[in-house]
This record gives C-alpha cells, sequence and structure tokens, in this order.
C-alpha cells in the first residue's frame, strides 16, 4: 500500500467528508437517512465550539506522481460524560472503502482515536455497531473491546423529531 497518513479534518475535508458518510449509509442500506449536509458539517464541526471532531484516512500519491491525496476512510468522535467513570470519547463513525479494508486503516484510525482520549484524560471510548456487521465485530474484539450488549446487557435507545418535540413541550 502506498503512504497512509491519518490526521484531523479539516474544514476544506467536508465535502469528501460527506461523499464518505454517503458511502456508509448506502453500505449499511440506510441511504434514505442520511439528511446531513456539507454546510450542516462544516458548522457543527468546525465553528468555536465543535459538536464533533473527525479524523480522516488518506493515501499519499508517491513521490513524483500528479494527484494529490486521496480520502479513504473517516472516523467522527465526540465527548461524552459519564457519571460513573468521568470524561469519555464517543466514536459514532469508522468507515473505510471498501477497496482499502484489510488493510489496517480502521485499527488505525480507532487507535489515533484513543491516543485523543487520554490526551483528554478520558477513561473510556465507546462506539456501537449494528448486529450485522461481522467484520466490525470482529475487529473491535481482535482490538480487545468489551461487547457491553454480552456482558452488561445495554441496550442503546434514541428519540428523535416528533417523540422529540413531542417530548420537549413543542
Amino acid at each position: 500500500m502506498a503512504s497512509l497518513r491519518i490526521r484531523e479534518a479539516k474544514e476544506g475535508d467536508c465535502g469528501d467528508i460527506l461523499r464518505l458518510i454517503r458511502e456508509l449509509a448506502e453500505y449499511e442500506k440506510l441511504s434514505d437517512q442520511v439528511k446531513i449536509s456539507e454546510e450542516a458539517l462544516r458548522a457543527d464541526g468546525f465553528g468555536q465550539n465543535p459538536f464533533y471532531h473527525c479524523l480522516v484516512a488518506e493515501i499519499l500519491p508517491a513521490p513524483g506522481e500528479l494527484q494529490g491525496p486521496c480520502m479513504v476512510g473517516y472516523g467522527v468522535y465526540y465527548f461524552i460524560y459519564s457519571t460513573w467513570k468521568g470524561r469519555s470519547i464517543y466514536l459514532e463513525d469508522i468507515y473505510v472503502m471498501p477497496e482499502y479494508r484489510g488493510q489496517g486503516i480502521g485499527s488505525k484510525i480507532i487507535k489515533k482515536v484513543a491516543e485523543v482520549a487520554l490526551d483528554k484524560a478520558c477513561s473510556q471510548l465507546r462506539l456501537a455497531v449494528l448486529d450485522w456487521n461481522k467484520r466490525a465485530i470482529d475487529l473491535y474484539k481482535a482490538l480487545q473491546a468489551q461487547d457491553l450488549t454480552e456482558a452488561e446487557g445495554w441496550h442503546f435507545f434514541c428519540f428523535e423529531g416528533e417523540v422529540m418535540k413531542e417530548l420537549a413541550g413543542r
């Protein structure tokens, strides 16, 4: 494989990040769920108080090649708080284009998020995975992640849209 670089995303990367988000949604057969825009990614990730942070994986051209780096994956994370364990980091999305899988890129993104977590004094790195994504589950287990569904019986829930408005009395 050519040279790989994992780096913090820049505001100008939002178009490529959105392209990869759409690829991930298509892979998960959820493409109709993507409502985010490039403008929202820019505003939410690169303002004064960002809602998320993003790492990108790039294949760098060999010396003498004319094209620039090619973005082949990303990891979106943000900080959360555990009332039992304190500072935590949540890896919302991790995606590597299919033709680049099996080369350790996903592991490198996860390891970089773990570095960020330790640099920010976080006690844990959390993520969720769809139950059918055996390849990702196997990767997380190989990296020694604990499956909280198996270990502690946790279930994740979500309120959104009209239900959230109803809860808020709006």
